[in-house]
């Protein structure tokens, strides 16, 4: 068990999340301490029934802790990190500052567990698009082997922070009562509409969210020569990300096999009859930490194709729940000592 962990981040969308979940996964620790920026700092939280006051996020503030769980803007983790670290505190970070460093673990510990231990201070936890594909992934790879993969993703605005969701809100009322309304977040009305673009031009015509599946997905699964094509899309959904995903394996997997596969696997859940209307919607799959998956059908197209819809709660698994599942296995780890 850690004697001390804090929370950085503790007042955002996120840390609330993280805090909610250490509360009813009853996680270990003596102490806990909460940190944010000066802009939060002094204000008061209430956990597990008691009023704490959040600490402002300094070097100092890691003198005495044991383990960190930080949610924050990249610029904000490539400082308070290596605080952290010199103060002989593990962290796990959600940014993506720390991801595709080759001295950091990613990790997602239903696929690639061991690559905790191996951490040398900092523990990445994956982009949300990323995490819930490459989960749904894993049993397929395992079996047939996933030479290439096509993904769509549906993106939450709740993926660009509270000021997402609220031009979503305040976007879409102004629409419908014919007004005008000044977008905080994003570049393009969302209210309606879509968004091809999250993140900035990157390589080949490809965004930097785009390119983090690519690099990302590659490195979780230790396999450089998985082919990845994605396209993500901002759509007007308040919270859950969907992917139309399309793998190729080297063996075939028919759909009743990766039915059987997924249903089998911890962390998904299969809801798929068409006949019937099932399959996963962002409205029925919010507040679960699962990945759901269903639409599973043989690609027309390839011989060894398979395609698969997928909708995650992008604030849980694919935030908050990834953290504090990859946290449980540092004091799991420390138990078996």
């Amino acid at each position: 068990m850690f004697e001390s962990i804090a929370i950085v981040g503790a007042t955002g969308a996120v840390g609330s999340l993280i805090r909610q979940m250490l509360e009813d996964r009853d996680f270990p620790y003596e102490k806990i301490t909460f940190l944010a920026s000066e802009r939060s700092a002094g204000s008061t939280i209430t956990f597990k029934g008691e009023k704490h006051k959040v600490e402002l996020l300094c070097p100092e503030a890691f003198d005495e802790i044991d383990l960190a769980i930080g949610s924050t803007p990249d610029p904000v983790a490539a400082e308070f990190c290596p605080w952290a670290v010199e103060r002989d505190c593990v962290v796990v970070d959600e940014s993506g500052f720390w991801r595709m460093d080759p001295n950091v673990p990613l990790v997602v510990p239903e696929i690639n567990p061991e690559a905790a231990f191996n951490h040398q201070g900092i523990i990445a936890s994956p982009n949300c698009s990323t995490t819930q594909m490459v989960l749904a992934m894993k049993p397929l790879h395992d079996v047939g082997r996933i030479r290439r993969v096509v993904v769509s993703t549906y993106q939450a605005t709740s993926g660009a922070g509270v000021q997402g969701q609220e031009d979503l809100v305040a976007g879409s009322r102004a629409f419908l009562e014919n007004k005008p309304y000044q977008y905080k977040i994003f570049a393009h009305p969302i209210a309606f509409n879509l968004i091809p673009q999250i993140g900035s031009p990157k390589h080949a015509g490809y965004t930097s969210e785009e390119m983090k599946m690519v690099y990302e997905t590659r490195k979780i699964f230790g396999d450089d020569t998985i082919q990845v094509c994605p396209t993500c899309v901002r759509v007007p959904v308040e919270n859950c990300h969907s992917e139309s995903i399309l793998v190729e394996t080297e063996k075939k997997i028919t759909a009743a096999q990766a039915r059987e596969l997924f249903a089998a696997t911890p962390g998904i859940k299969v809801i798929d009859d068409l006949a019937a209307g099932a399959y996963p919607m962002p409205k029925e799959c919010s507040g679960d930490d699962a990945v759901f998956i269903g639409r599973i059908r043989e690609d027309l197209s390839c011989e060894n194709g398979l395609a698969f819809w997928c909708v995650s709660d992008n604030l849980r698994k694919g935030a908050a729940t990834n953290a504090v599942q990859i946290a449980e296995l540092l004091v799991r780890s420390q138990a078996a000592v």
